[in-house]
């Protein structure tokens, strides 16, 4: 039997973000264990709005769906889940198929940057050096 899909989710292209409701829907998992995923995965990081409703780019999605089949069907704990990202990083977390069919979003594209103040694209670009100096640690660059 075929699975219902909902509208918001049918009249979307593969590249626009969801809702934690169309995310939710398309992983598997109730609304708050995404949350709680946040908690627990450091690198779930959906896009947030000023008011705090998060906006899963499609690569979010392929995230949480491997963090699912992981916990669910493969049998690893939340800090094995959490050792093997540290081991792999992305691409081997995920696969090397699976991230490369993920399309990438261009700043343009994301609901955060629409209307944003300078004060939060400054914190935004403080986030990303951050990221970017713990990536080059890690990759010891």
């Amino acid at each position: 039997m075929a699975r219902a899909v909902s509208r918001s989710a049918a009249v979307k292209g593969p590249k626009a973000f969801r809702t934690i409701s169309e995310a939710a829907e398309a992983v598997g998992a109730p609304q708050h264990v995404l949350r709680f995923w946040e908690t627990k995965f450091t690198f779930v990081t959906p896009v947030k709005r000023a008011g705090g409703r998060r906006f899963y780019r499609p690569q979010d999605v392929e995230l949480l769906k491997a963090i699912r089949r992981l916990l669910h069907e493969d049998g690893f704990t939340i800090r094995g889940v959490q050792r093997l990202y540290g081991e792999r990083g992305l691409r081997g977390f995920l696969g090397d198929c699976a991230s490369d069919s993920v399309p990438e979003a261009s700043v343009g594209d994301s609901p955060a940057m629409v209307g944003a103040t300078e004060g939060e694209l400054t914190l935004l670009l403080e986030r990303l050096r951050r990221t970017k100096a713990g990536l080059d640690a890690i990759l010891g660059r």
